[in-house]
């Protein structure tokens, strides 16, 4: 199990992390959300030793990780800029980390075309870096972390320099090379939908700190705040201001038109294939609805949802209302 124990760290007298609790355990995802700046980045540094925290201790199956200098660590980090050297071929680019680690000749060889023909780029061996696609080259990226057999997997911002169909396209496959082991594996990223595809738990962070945690259908279904509960689903929920005490928070999906409803009128519509995204103007401001049907921009409509799928905030915390 790895485990931040009151993590804090600061830059000058800004502090980027404070009293960060988290625990990964074997063979588990957890995934760091939330917007840029919020310290999901800082905290993998720290994991991996290239900054030191102020407060607070790192753990790797009960013995601290913190005192251990970087390099010895045996963490395997992925980064969003791949860094390959573009002078060598895919074999190079993989024989160079084991080589540095005294891994002999013949071995060497033999763990590199079991990871190619994992990560299905035997193929490629030989081509260098600008001669593969981008899903490639990150592939080559993953295959570079499997090789370093670690005891901790960390990946920061792996898919966000490829275009939706890519990120598509390798996500089951990144989901099944980090999680067919037992090592902790922590996922930084701030698309939503990644971390709820990829991880088995979500730290949603904000200003720094853990705002809330739990699996993707615990944060979609019971979001502690208003924060997470825009962070959590897309298209993203609707937040009503009832009045000065309470904020409600409606999905898209859960509402339906209605003849006694609230009056709204269409404004824009997008097509998502088997549904519609319908943008309304209604006494309770701009309101997000998936339907299926069909509508007119400016055509009048009522619309409203079942009393079950309100999420209660107070207004003045944003915190989740108890019952």
């Amino acid at each position: 199990m790895l485990h931040l124990n009151g993590i804090g760290k600061r830059f000058g007298d800004q502090w980027i992390l404070r009293d960060l609790n988290l625990q990964v355990r074997e063979g588990e995802c957890v995934a760091l959300l939330g917007p840029s700046g919020c310290g999901k980045s800082t905290a993998l540094r720290l994991i991996a030793g290239l900054e030191r925290q102020d407060e607070g201790s790192i753990e790797l199956d009960g013995a601290r990780l913190d005192t251990i200098p970087a390099e010895r660590r045996r963490i395997a980090m992925v980064f969003q800029s791949y860094a390959l050297f573009p002078h060598l071929s895919v074999r190079e680019n993989l024989n160079l980390g084991l080589k540095i680690r005294g891994v002999a000749p013949t071995q060497r060889q033999q763990r590199i075309n079991s990871v190619l023909d994992t990560v299905r780029l035997k193929e490629m061996a030989d081509r260098r870096p600008q001669q593969l696609s981008g899903g490639q080259r990150q592939r080559v990226a993953l295959a570079r972390a499997l090789l370093r057999d670690p005891r901790v997997y960390l990946l920061d911002e792996p898919m966000s320099n490829l275009d939706a169909q890519l990120r598509d396209e390798l996500r089951p496959e990144l989901r099944q090379l980090i999680l067919q082991g037992s090592q902790p594996v922590v996922y930084v990223t701030h698309d939503q939908q990644e971390a709820m595809a990829l991880a088995n738990r979500i730290a949603v962070l904000k200003g720094g700190r853990i705002e809330q945690i739990g699996t993707p259908e615990e944060l979609y279904k019971t979001p502690a705040s208003c924060f997470v509960a825009s962070f959590i689903g897309r298209p993203q929920i609707n937040l009503l201001n009832i009045d000065q005490q309470l904020t409600i928070g409606i999905r898209p999906e859960d509402l339906h038109f209605d003849v006694e409803g609230m009056p709204c009128r269409l404004i824009s519509r997008e097509w998502q294939g088997a549904s519609q995204l319908l943008l309304l103007d209604s006494p309770r401001g701009a309101l997000r609805m998936l339907c299926s049907g069909d509508a007119a921009l400016g055509e009048s409509l009522s619309v409203s949802w079942p009393t079950r799928a309100e999420h209660r905030f107070d207004a003045s915390s944003g915190r989740r209302l108890a019952g």
